[in-house]
């Protein structure tokens, strides 16, 4: 996950556009702030990026954490979410640090692909440990085996030409061809689950998950599940 964190604390270009990058970011935070079950809820985001929209989900909910492991995006949501009581900003060891079952929901969304299977499980215990026997889990952005980068293309195209950066977003798609982000992807990888490896993944670290209708985000190709500790039997 090293070479990605330094990718993402970089000067990138993973956003066509600064509408692509508002509209991305708004579009989870809604998406996320639906899984706010109460007012009062404690919430962490695991790796969260930018979160530029960070304070619909506050609004939502008693408390978020924002964890993120780029120094540099760090600082910047310390800056940016000063003002806000309710938003708190957290390194990934900070969150290993938690208090036992204090967090209502956990949402891990498109962090999932750029960890190694050992460093997924780890988080997962994490989770598992810090997350209330009522608490909810939701892991988002899943990349699927038999779906490859032309969906994602696809997607992109999509959300692009509903929200009116289209030209942006084919000049660039050439750009990320080009560019670090594609020779990473190509060397790196990305991890890819199957729904039954995710399912299976959860009831190893004894929680009982299934997909959810839709993903988080604009990706329909990409997977969202929804976990629970297997023995509420809820």
């Amino acid at each position: 996950m090293d070479e990605w964190i330094d990718y993402y604390d970089s000067t990138h270009t993973i956003y066509v556009s600064k509408l692509h990058r508002d509209r991305h970011f708004a579009l989870i935070a809604r998406d996320i702030a639906g899984y706010v079950s109460s007012p009062d809820a404690v919430v962490l985001d695991y790796a969260c990026g930018e979160a530029l929209s960070a304070g619909r989900v506050a609004d939502a909910c008693g408390l978020l954490y924002l964890a993120e492991p780029a120094p540099g995006v760090r600082g910047r949501l310390i800056a940016r979410f000063a003002p806000n009581t309710k938003i708190r900003v957290r390194s990934l060891e900070d969150v290993r640090k938690m208090a036992e079952n204090s967090v209502d929901l956990v949402v891990m969304n498109s962090v999932a692909q750029y960890m190694t299977p050992d460093e997924l499980d780890a988080a997962f215990a994490t989770v598992k440990r810090i997350l209330k026997p009522s608490g909810r889990f939701v892991l988002g952005d899943i990349l699927r085996p038999e779906v490859g980068m032309f969906r994602d293309v696809l997607a992109l195209l999509q959300f692009a030409m509903k929200n009116g950066f289209l030209k942006d977003a084919l000049v660039g798609l050439i750009s990320t061809a080009l560019s670090d982000y594609r020779e990473l992807r190509t060397r790196v990888g990305l991890q890819r689950y199957s729904e039954d490896e995710i399912k299976a993944k959860f009831a190893k670290f004894g929680f009982s998950g299934s997909r959810a209708l839709h993903n988080i985000g604009h990706n329909p190709w990409r997977m969202t599940f929804e976990a629970r500790h297997a023995f509420t039997g809820t």
